[in-house]
């Protein structure tokens, strides 16, 4: 049996920066998930692939174990080396994670892990949240006195499946400025973006669906898409959208059930949805059938349309095919889990049930605090202030990595984070980073097929510490 012509292609390169056996076990592990290489399909042998990538034998034998070790071939004695049948739930494992034990740590757990460490904010410029000197603490803990006031049988009991009724009748006054029509009957509440993502997940996905993302994108989402035997396929973002000549090929080809898009600004881009591109994504999933699941998470550090466009799908859809979520925890307190769905009254419905069935209810408590410090007029106030410390920061912080020579993908005049090209593996910087106590992403993460990238994500409000800037003067500049 003859190779596969896409093995027969170079897949290596000396200049990347990864081992050889590294560079075999990624391109390798792609191709499998990405259906390129079929169940049952041979490889070439040891010899032949040696020779066809201009490796040695035993750089060979080395991935080829590894490939075998996690799932993705099978040896059979005598015959060779076979595409092994993969369990849905590992069908789009990240291949960076398995190429050795060290880099395993390099990958969406590891970033998320490492989140959550000690560090001081400000040696974080790699996290997605705000520095606690920019939030306002008082103003979550004024919300938690008041709500002690309240008769205390109103905080013992489960919360209602649907959410806080003042809570999402404030949400839908918010969402009436963003001219986005939402009953509070049509709104959900969830326990942060990630538990709506969750839900609306498998509401309308099974094992061996395709979801597709923005590439790059949030990256907690491949895992927990693939958790769910989902195929996970990415988007080319660009300055104003999705790439959408690709997004009707991929639809065509993969017929998708959902795709998530950040519209307003875009996680690792801070870039918007142009009106343009807005028309030509709701025309693709008409023609082609699948829901759009428009994440607005950074909702309120948009400064308005009259600074930066912005177009929302659900504005122009009114939740017909538009699946719209929000949530507090980037501009209030990332330990205040309150987010929600908007989206149809029957799909509400079905979506509370499924809440409801996983986690019972939500927790009451902070959707009260959101519900006081929203009603009382404070949040308006709030995101101004953040929005105004983003803006005095921005241009030095980016003139700044520019002059190590780094280059800022795109110039937005909004939001908190740079997409910058380092010329450099930005895994292995990363991982010195990590040894001086200082935590940055690699670009790697954000996309679905987790290939190297030399490409970070810059959080501009953690940038304000003296030894973040001694290390990449050393690194890069």
């Amino acid at each position: 049996m003859r190779s596969s012509p896409i093995i027969s292609n170079p897949i290596v390169s000396r200049e990347s920066g990864g081992s050889l056996v590294e560079q075999i076990v990624r391109s390798v592990a792609s191709r499998i998930d990405d259906k390129l290489l079929r169940t049952g399909a041979r490889m070439p042998s040891i010899r032949q692939f040696a020779d066809e990538q201009q490796v040695s034998r035993f750089t060979v034998v080395e991935a080829y174990d590894r490939l075998v070790a996690n799932g993705y071939l099978e040896s059979r004695r005598g015959s060779g080396f076979f595409v092994r049948e993969r369990a849905s739930m590992l069908a789009n494992n990240h291949a960076v994670a398995l190429a050795n034990p060290v880099a395993q740590q390099f990958d969406v757990v590891w970033l998320v892990r490492n989140m959550f460490r000690q560090l001081p904010p400000q040696k974080m410029p790699g996290s997605g949240v705000l520095p606690h000197d920019w939030l306002d603490g008082e103003l979550v803990a004024n919300g938690l006195r008041a709500i002690s006031r309240v008769n205390s049988s109103q905080l013992l009991h489960y919360g209602t499946p649907q959410g806080f009724m003042p809570l999402r009748q404030q949400l839908q006054l918010k969402l009436a400025e963003l001219e986005i029509a939402a009953a509070p009957e049509q709104i959900v509440t969830t326990s942060g973006v990630t538990q709506a993502l969750d839900l609306v997940a498998r509401e309308f996905t099974q094992p061996g669906d395709t979801i597709f993302v923005d590439d790059p994108a949030w990256f907690l989402m491949f895992g927990s898409f693939s958790i769910l035997g989902a195929k996970v396929i990415g988007i080319p973002r660009l300055h104003d959208g999705p790439d959408v000549a690709k997004l009707a090929e991929l639809a065509a080809l993969h017929k998708p059930k959902l795709y998530i898009i950040n519209s307003v600004m875009h996680n690792p881009t801070s870039t918007s949805l142009s009106a343009a591109k807005a028309f030509q994504v709701l025309k693709t999933a008409e023609q082609h059938d699948f829901m759009i699941v428009e994440d607005d998470i950074y909702c309120d550090m948009h400064p308005g349309t009259a600074v930066q466009p912005a177009t929302r799908l659900a504005a122009l859809d009114q939740l017909n095919r538009v699946i719209y979520l929000g949530g507090f925890s980037k501009t209030l307190a990332a330990n205040l889990r309150v987010g929600f769905i908007a989206t149809s009254p029957q799909l509400a419905i079905r979506l509370s049930d499924r809440k409801m069935l996983s986690t019972l209810t939500t927790t009451e408590i902070g959707e009260r605090v959101v519900y006081k410090i929203l009603s009382e007029g404070h949040y308006r106030k709030h995101v101004d202030r953040i929005r105004g410390k983003l803006d005095s920061v921005r241009d030095d912080v980016t003139k700044r990595v520019e002059n190590l020579g780094m280059k800022v993908e795109y110039r937005t005049p909004a939001g908190m984070f740079l997409w910058v090209e380092t010329s450099c593996d930005s895994i292995a910087l990363a991982e010195k980073a990590l040894e001086q106590g200082i935590l940055l992403a690699p670009g790697s993460l954000f996309s679905p097929n987790q290939l190297p990238s030399s490409r970070m994500r810059i959080n501009i409000a953690a940038m304000s510490d003296p030894g973040v800037w001694a290390f990449l003067e050393k690194e890069i500049g």
